[in-house]
């Protein structure tokens, strides 16, 4: 299946309440794939095309208000005009989950691949400090896993989690395995699970009410920082890296995304040809898998990070090494993806050939 057909049917499985989206491309079959299986026919789960980007985020808003399993997707541009709900969410302490298939920007773009959003997605984005739960997938059976993942951390933390995918793994194909159908949780189980919840009936006031905005400015400053004691346990216990062939190596590439596939094989062309070299993927992106990248970092030459970018990811990887060596960047722009030769002639001409 594509990427982005297997989360459709995923957030099915999952027992999901709604989708609310927008059609942007590269991440339109989302949309299409539910309205294509009619999950509203078979689970109730309610499928609707919104008439903006804007309008969709504002429906998940609503939709986790009520304690329900709710998600929306957009691509890049669609994302940036979604910031301005999820800070909202952010403030309101809502689970929601949302989906960025990563396209060439600035503006409109290109419609072809790209990771530029890392700071959109991993430094906040919208107004305040908040933060998202940030998981990257390299295949399409993670667009899988990562919406059970997502959801789950979600409410566990009562935030956003997002799937920062860019646009090779949205539209590629691949074999999946896909997870057994949860049943949608009944209304007793969302009044367990989220007390918080607004569960008013249409003869009464609800019995919670949902809302970003707080005038008493002691109070809200006491929110900011229960909403920091909840991003530094996130930071503590959410943290996921995969690492290879990082115990023995001289050098090291650090890359999310579909850019982590085509470095692993540039890495094992290295390797063929004598040199040392490992492979970092973080898959969380915020929080950044700051130890792990740390450690496999401690005794390299030096660190090659490869981003469909012009250097965003790279920030974080310089932070987390605390040192003086050498990081250097290689990406392609434009919705242009390298092949394996041309990280493995980058690593030659940054670090291999001096």
């Amino acid at each position: 299946m594509k990427g982005n057909e297997a989360l459709a049917v995923a957030a099915i499985r999952y027992g999901a309440d709604a989708y609310f989206g927008y059609p942007i491309t590269p991440q339109s079959e989302v949309l299409e794939t539910l309205e294509a299986l009619k999950p509203w026919e078979t689970t109730g789960m309610v499928v609707l095309q919104a008439e903006s980007e804007v309008a969709a985020v504002n429906m998940v808003y609503a939709g986790a208000a009520c304690g329900k399993t709710v998600l929306t997707s957009t691509s890049s541009p669609g994302f940036s005009l979604m910031q301005e709900g999820m800070s909202y969410m952010a403030a309101s302490e809502v689970p929601a989950l949302m989906i960025n298939v990563m396209r060439g920007g600035p503006g409109l773009g290109t419609i072809h691949p790209s990771q530029a959003d890392y700071f959109q997605a991993c430094k906040g984005g919208g107004h305040g400090d908040y933060h998202a739960i940030v998981l990257a997938p390299s295949s399409v059976q993670e667009m899988v896993d990562f919406v059970a993942l997502g959801w789950d951390l979600a409410f566990k933390y009562r935030c956003v989690s997002m799937i920062l995918a860019d646009g090779v793994v949205g539209q590629m194909m691949e074999k999946v395995v896909l997870p057994e159908q949860r049943p949608r949780r009944t209304e007793e189980e969302i009044r367990k699970l989220c007390p918080w919840a607004v569960t008013g009936r249409k003869d009464m006031r609800p019995r919670n009410v949902i809302t970003s905005l707080e005038l008493d400015d002691d109070i809200m400053e006491a929110n900011n920082h229960r909403f920091q004691a909840t991003y530094r346990e996130i930071e503590k216990n959410e943290t996921r890296c995969e690492l290879i062939n990082t115990e023995d190596c001289d050098y090291l590439i650090v890359a999310f995304g579909s850019p982590a596939r085509i470095s692993m094989k540039a890495m094992e062309m290295a390797r063929e040809q004598g040199y040392k070299v490992g492979l970092a993927r973080p898959i969380t992106l915020w929080p950044f898998p700051v130890n792990q990248i740390r450690e496999a970092a401690k005794n390299v030459k030096g660190i090659l990070c490869v981003e469909l970018a012009t250097g965003q990811m790279i920030e974080d990887v310089k932070l987390a090494i605390e040192c003086s060596k050498p990081v250097e960047h290689f990406g392609r722009l434009g919705g242009n993806v390298p092949a394996p030769d041309e990280i493995l002639n980058a690593l030659h001409e940054k670090f291999l050939d001096k």
